[in-house]
């Protein structure tokens, strides 16, 4: 059975949701006819901006395709103040040990950042999938170390790297992702207190190095959206 929170959302046409199904990496190697196949076997989904998809904790049931707008990970602390994590975009996958042959739990909760749609599959139509095409399970594990990778050099960041440095790298990783261009730059929709969680670092900070970097013009800054001008100056931690 769907989960309540998000099964009142109204049903994507599988049509339209996602024409470019096959540039997802979850369906590298395999052909357009076992695509669509594995495509008619998932519950399409309309999920507005804000939806919580999985709670961390609960029995990973369903596996996920991200196919339009923009979802991430979070994680509660012990003093009950969200972490944000990773960010998806359209053709990533979540909701991963679903694909596991014994019943498994979230190990963390996902939402949407804007109005997204999903593909949905339970995790015993997923594993006869897996069985026929075992080439998913490959792909699912490859991106799985990708995400290992991603957290490990945030890791590494924590421990390592100024705030200064972990905030450009934050900034520079989510622009190819979630941003779009426009004219002198990638603009992405997000805020201080969101850059400062994925830093961490203080709101103040954030802020205070946001507009030190707006003075430099390596961004411009508005309401909930930022201009990266110049990626390569943050890199180089020049400004």
């Amino acid at each position: 059975m769907i989960p309540k929170r998000w099964s009142a959302a109204q049903p994507a046409s599988s049509a339209s949701a996602f024409p470019a199904a096959s540039k997802s990496r979850f369906f590298q190697g395999l052909t357009t006819a076992e695509i669509h196949s594995v495509m008619d076997s998932a519950r399409p989904r309309h999920l507005p901006a804000n939806s919580i998809v999985t709670n961390q904790g609960d029995p990973a049931d369903y596996f996920f395709l991200l196919t339009k707008g923009c979802a991430r990970y979070f994680s509660i602390n012990e003093e009950g103040e969200k972490v944000l994590l990773f960010w998806f975009v359209a053709g990533d996958i979540f909701g991963g040990a679903a694909l596991l042959s014994q019943p498994s739990t979230y190990l963390l909760s996902t939402e949407t950042v804007k109005e997204s749609r999903v593909f949905v599959w339970h995790r015993s139509v997923l594993k006869d999938l897996v069985a026929r095409y075992p080439r998913l399970q490959e792909n699912a594990l490859c991106i799985a170390l990708d995400y290992l990778t991603w957290f490990h050099a945030s890791h590494m960041a924590l421990v390592s790297h100024t705030a200064r440095q972990r905030l450009a790298r934050v900034l520079t990783t989510l622009a190819p992702g979630i941003g779009h261009k426009v004219p002198g730059g990638i603009e992405l929709d997000i805020t201080n207190e969101e850059l400062a969680n994925a830093a961490n670092v203080t709101p103040f900070t954030a802020s205070r190095l946001l507009s030190e970097w707006q003075r430099t013009g390596a961004i411009t800054k508005g309401r909930g959206r930022l201009v990266l001008r110049s990626p390569q100056e943050l890199l180089l931690h020049r400004v």
